[in-house]
């Protein structure tokens, strides 16, 4: 008797399932892919928050090519976790947030600050300020290009934008520039927002770096106290030895034990 593909050993269909829609295979690709998706996401935020037709007619079908790309990237990453998943649609249906950024990109500023989040929340100070620094390089850019024609505008150059931000973010506020229209002003919101978070990391890193400084002082104190006490302690048995045979130099016919004449 003969057995074709279609007829399996019992469990064998079962296991080649499994082994297709393993958890673990979905989560080490989620963790090896989530990082680098949201790098993709924070170093094209300003390409995807700003309306395409804003760009002007020279570049405005580039960017909507560009924002079109991005979404098939993102699509694709999308379709390789639901397959996966041990249940397709399901997974698919529990990730709105995943689901939204492929079709609406904007969307994906909630992928930038999750990946802040992240860094925050791992302790590294420079990678958390790179990824605030390329957040408010974006922010500006953003600004730059909402305002540049907006009627009462003065920021309208890219450089005069990027003044404007890091002016901000510092919260020094200079007031020469200022955004006027409501997509400049919500993304101002925002980089006065990472001012906040940034100068409150850099101040809690300088104050635990200060704090940890005095217990390790205190402790290289001890060790050089207890140093100096072993070599004290080392010439004074030097200087007893030296004692001793000075004094059995000097009166040889002494015994142990008997009184001197």
């Amino acid at each position: 008797m003969t057995m074709n593909d279609n007829d399996r050993l019992p469990g064998q269909g079962a296991d080649a399932d499994r082994a297709g829609n393993d958890p673990e295979r979905l989560a080490e690709y989620e963790a090896r892919t989530r990082e680098p998706l949201d790098l993709l996401a924070l170093a094209t935020l300003w390409l995807v928050v700003v309306p395409w037709w804003d760009y002007g007619h020279e570049v405005k079908y580039i960017v909507l090519a560009s924002r079109v790309a991005l979404s098939v990237v993102y699509g694709i990453d999308l379709a390789i976790r639901s397959a996966l998943a041990p249940r397709h649609l399901h997974y698919l249906l529990s990730h709105p947030l995943a689901l939204a950024s492929v079709l609406y990109p904007p969307v994906r500023v909630f992928f930038s600050i999750r990946l802040v989040r992240s860094v925050f929340r791992r302790g590294h100070l420079t990678r958390f300020l790179t990824a605030a620094a390329v957040l408010v390089l974006n922010g500006a850019v953003i600004v730059y290009l909402f305002e540049r024609h907006a009627p009462g505008s003065n920021i309208h150059t890219l450089g005069d934008a990027v003044w404007w931000s890091f002016v901000t973010v510092t919260t020094v506020g200079y007031g020469d520039f200022y955004p006027v229209t409501v997509g400049g002003r919500v993304t101002a919101c925002l980089i006065m927002g990472t001012g906040l978070l940034t100068l409150a990391v850099v101040t809690a890193q300088v104050a635990s770096s200060f704090v940890a400084q005095g217990p390790s002082r205190a402790r290289s104190a001890r060790e050089d106290e207890a140093a100096r006490r072993e070599v004290t302690l080392a010439e004074l048995d030097q200087r007893l030895a030296r004692i001793e045979n000075l004094l059995t130099t000097a009166q040889p016919g002494n015994s142990p034990g008997t009184d001197p004449p």
